[in-house]
């Protein structure tokens, strides 16, 4: 590829077709802002603030939900998606989705927060599994998991303060 040919002009040679070849294709991704909120605190500095953050949009949901928080280098917050939607008393998780808008968004670190439709934020072996799991799948990647939080009816439980993280 020279200078003056973009990606779209590549082609295989008419004479390269054949059994073996296989068309791949050419794509762009974006990140499609669907809305934004006016946060009163400009930096995330305790698991309260990410609470506050977070609650309005996991509190009423009667499934289980994982948001995303990501974070600047200054901890302020840039973006918030919605990872997972699962089912009343638990949620999949994969990595690659909780990471994709990080990436994106060219977050510095993230945290996570879900909540519990049951109302009790006390975390499940699997909030500790996939928490621990996330925190190592930041590492390889450069992004750092800050905490995961669990929001319950009225209260939200800390997997830093809880020495998970």
């Amino acid at each position: 590829m020279n200078k003056n040919e973009t990606i779209m002009d590549l082609n295989v040679n008419p004479q390269e077709k054949g059994a073996s070849s296989k068309r791949v294709n050419i794509i762009s991704i974006k990140m499609v802002k669907e809305g934004s909120l006016l946060y009163s605190n400009r930096n995330i500095n305790s698991p309260d603030d990410a609470a506050d953050l977070l609650s309005p949009f996991l509190q009423d949901s009667d499934r289980e939900m994982l948001v995303v928080c990501c974070l600047d280098s200054k901890n302020q917050p840039t973006l918030i998606n919605i990872a997972s939607i699962g089912t009343l008393n638990s949620s999949l998780v994969h990595p690659r989705e909780v990471f994709k808008a990080a990436i994106l968004g060219n977050a510095a670190s993230v945290i996570i927060a879900h909540n519990h439709p049951s109302g009790d934020p006390s975390p499940s072996s699997e909030d500790i599994n996939i928490t621990t799991r996330l925190k190592e799948a930041g590492k390889i990647i450069g992004i750092d998991v800050l905490d995961h939080v669990i929001i319950g009816f009225s209260n939200h439980v800390s997997l830093k303060e809880r020495g998970v993280i």
